[in-house]
This record gives structure tokens, sequence and C-alpha cells, in this order.
């Protein structure tokens, strides 16, 4: 196998790790990273061991900390291609360089005591890799939401024309979402709880024997581990393995945040093909190789296809969870170690991509305002009918003459392909002249997007804001787009 990042064009790399996701995120599901930290589980081990007065050595505890990073990756693939175990070929390598302490690394413990509890680690450092890019794309949104605010917008129901928003409060909609996934990727995170020291199934029987009977002495030693690890808490109960529910609560909130993620990015498709809004194009980015012209949406295509994986993703986890038999059984193994780092690799790599477009987020105000100037009279017949009886009209009279001119105008933009034009009907029927100079004003598009501004204020002073407070010391770091 490859090691220290080399790369051959013969050798299949996934494009998560080569093409996609950050470095820092590739390292905590890297081996060294995962190994590293077996050996750290295993001084912890005896360092409370030791504390707790199992016959242990200063020079056995100096010796294992001494060779914490010194992993021979060859022998540790050697030993296991011998013995079809990892855990032990990585306790044979960890003795090798540390002659004295070999007898007493991995005393009472089974492989899941460094393989169980090294996930939680790697699930928690995950957790806090992705909390502070999902607030930075939480911010970046705010402030465009806060820029956009008071821009008004032809809002779409069914990807119809509907009433008007503005471009701020639509932003606010994805907003919303992404503060949900950050707090429930917050909890998910601070519910973590160590799997412990507990023996082969779960029972310590193999340290209440080391200790001779001593359950306090067991309790402690967990409690210590458990410290030395940076958990608040284990769990008191477990089999062999911490319950697989958890690999479902961190994957369910990842899948989510996909979700929220691909509509998103669908929306800003959309609106790219309505050339309303559009995501960051370099001035030497090719578009597409036959058509020089073109400005796809690369960056939203590629959060829309990874956020599909993510959401795929679930269903390991699920499945794996139902079908654990008693204590354990080893059919999770393989495939969390493909599902749990995919995950979080898709989920780095979507947010990355999500806040460098939403650094550059581009927007066309002449453009909306023509859609809006193709739809608006037709929101505004309502506006029109009560001016014209405020004037002393009638109701159903007006109404009559507005849906003739109506129907009119919208043969012309559907069978002749014109522009929409009922106001200039209007102001040239004589019924209308009553209200003729009020059309400007009854026209306004922001009389026509409600409490929008103000929500899209409110939202962030009250929900996000406060949200974003713990993060403020990452805020000014940006996005670095990978291939």
């Amino acid at each position: 196998r490859l090691q220290n990042g080399d790369h051959d064009n013969g050798y299949y790399r996934t494009p998560l790790a080569s093409r996609y996701a950050s470095p820092e995120m590739c390292f905590v599901f890297s081996d060294r990273y995962k190994f590293r930290t077996w050996r750290q589980l295993w001084l912890w081990l005896a360092e409370a061991e030791q504390t707790l007065g199992l016959p242990i050595t200063d020079e056995q505890i100096q010796e294992m900390k001494s060779n914490l990073d010194n992993i021979d990756f060859k022998m540790a693939a050697e030993e296991e291609k011998q013995l079809r175990h990892d855990v032990m070929a990585h306790v044979h390598t960890f003795g090798h360089c540390c002659p004295k302490a070999a007898a007493i690394i991995h005393l009472g413990a089974t492989s899941c005591y460094v393989g169980d509890n090294t996930d939680l680690i790697i699930l928690r450092n995950a957790f806090d890799l992705l909390l502070p890019k999902l607030a930075r794309v939480i911010s970046r949104l705010a402030d465009f939401a806060k820029e956009r605010a008071d821009l008004p917008t032809l809002g779409f129901t069914h990807f119809q024309p509907a009433q008007l928003t503005t471009v701020g409060k639509r932003c606010c909609l994805w907003i919303q979402d992404l503060c949900m996934d950050l707090q429930n990727l917050k909890r998910v995170r601070d519910d973590l709880r160590f799997r412990g020291v507990k023996g082969t199934t779960g029972t310590q029987a193999s340290f209440l024997q080391l200790f001779e009977g001593d359950d306090q002495k067991v309790e402690q030693l967990d409690k210590m581990v458990t410290e030395k690890a940076g958990f608040k808490r284990a769990f008191i109960i477990t089999g062999q393995t911490y319950t697989r529910k958890v690999d479902i609560e961190v994957l369910s909130v990842l899948a989510s945040l996909g979700a929220s993620v691909h509509k998103i990015c669908t929306d800003i498709r959309l609106l790219a093909n309505l050339k309303e809004m559009e995501e960051p194009f370099e001035k030497q980015q090719i578009g597409s190789s036959a058509m020089p012209y073109k400005r796809n949406p690369m960056r939203s295509e590629r959060c829309c296809s990874l956020a599909r994986h993510l959401m795929t993703l679930l269903m390991d986890p699920l499945q794996t969870a139902s079908v654990q038999w008693f204590e354990r059984t080893l059919d999770d193994s393989a495939n969390r170690r493909i599902c749990l780092a995919e995950a979080f690799l898709t989920a780095d790599t979507i947010l990355n991509t999500l806040q460098n477009v939403s650094e550059g987020l581009v927007v066309y105000p002449k453009v909306i305002e023509r859609r809006i100037r193709q739809e608006l009279p037709f929101m505004a017949t309502e506006s029109i009918i009560m001016a014209m009886v405020k004037a002393g009209g009638n109701r159903q009279d007006c109404h009559e003459k507005i849906r003739v001119l109506s129907q009119q105008a919208a043969a012309v933009v559907k069978q002749e392909g014109g522009d929409n034009d009922l106001i200039e009907r209007i102001q040239a029927d004589a019924y209308f002249s009553p209200i003729h100079s009020q059309l400007d004003h009854l026209l306004d598009p922001s009389s026509f997007t409600g409490r929008a501004s103000q929500q899209v204020q409110r939202f962030l002073e009250e929900e996000v804001y406060p949200l974003l407070k713990p993060y403020e010391s990452v805020m000014k770091v940006k996005a670095e787009l990978c291939l």
C-alpha cells in the first residue's frame, strides 16, 4: 500500500481523498492517525493500570511514550497477512519497538478497546472539523442575505411564478436548514460516549481478574482512561462493541446535511439557468469543451452529486445495527471502514465547496427586474381592482374588464412570444383613467414582498448570529476549492 501521500497512476485511490476532501479530514481517517491512536490508547491503559497498582514500570511507560509515532507499517502489514488480525498485528509491531513494554501492551483488553475507542475519537475529531466549516457557510450566506434583504424577486411555487419575495429572504430558507444541521451535528458530537475499558463481551471480567475482584478499581480504570481520552462519560453497558446505533445517529445528521446542501445547490443551479444568480466563475475556467460560451454551475453540481452519495450512506449503519448478533459479530467491520470515513470526507468536500460558492455568489438585478415585469402585472390585478373601487368603480365591472385584458395580454406572451403588455392595455383603456396616475405606485415591486426584509433582519439577529457566536474565531478562513 502507498504511504506518505505517494502517488501511483496505476493504483486506485478514492476520489474523495485524492481529488476532493481537505488534507486535515483525510489525515483524521488515515492509517497513521488510526494506528497512532491505538498506541496512545495502549499507553493510557498502561498508565491507568500502573496508577491503580498493577506491576507496570516507569521504564515500560516511557518506552511506549517514546514510540507512539515509530510505526513500521510494512512490518504491521506482514504481521496482519500472517495473523489475519489487524489489532494483534499492531500489538506485535508496537511490542517489537518496545521490547521492555511488550509484555504489558494490551493487558486485559480486547480488540474493540482500541478499535471502537479510536473510532469514537476519530468521529469526535471529524465533527470538530466539520462544525466550523458549516458555521462559515452559514455566516457567508447570512452576509449575502443581509445585503440582499430588500431586493425583490419573483417567488416560485411548483417552479411556477408566485408572489414576490426577496433574494435575501430566499437565502434565509437555505440558512435555516443549515442552522438545523449545525445544531444537530453539535448535539450528536456532544452526545458521543467513550466505549471505555469493558473487556471481551462488555462485562469487564478480565479487568476484574487483574485487580483481584476489586470492583472499585475496575470502575476507576474505566473512568481514568475515559478522562485521558477527553470524553466526559463512557457507556455503562456495551457488548464487545459500542452499540452501532451510534453510527446511525452520526450518519443521520450527515445525511440530513447532504439533503440541505442538495436543495440549496439545486436552487442555485435553477437560478443560474434563469440567469438571475450564478456561482463563482474563474477567468480561465472552461464551462464546456465544445461550447465556449457555457458557464456551467460545476461547483453546485459537484455538491449535488456528492450529497446524493452522502445521503445513501445512511443505509449502511441502519442495516449494520440491525444484524449485530448478541454481543457482536464481525460483519460490521469492513462496512464501517468504508461508510464512516466516506461520510465525513464527503461532508467535508461539500462544505468546502459550498463555502466557496457562498463567498462568490453573483446576482443580476436587471434580469430579476425584467422577470418581475413579465409577471407582476398579473399579480397586481387585485390591487388595481381595489384602487378602482376606491375611485368609485364597480368591483364586478372592473373584474370583467381586467379579465378580458389579462387574457389578451397572456395570448401575446404565450402565442406570440411578446412581452406582457397588460399595463399598456390598462393605460389605453379610458375605463381605468381614474387610476392611471396610480399605476406606477401600484406596480412597485417592493410593495409586493410583504415583511420579507423585516423577517430577514429578525431571523439573522435572533437565530443565526447567536448560533454562530462560538465559531467567531475561525470565521475569516477562506474555502480552498479542490480539483
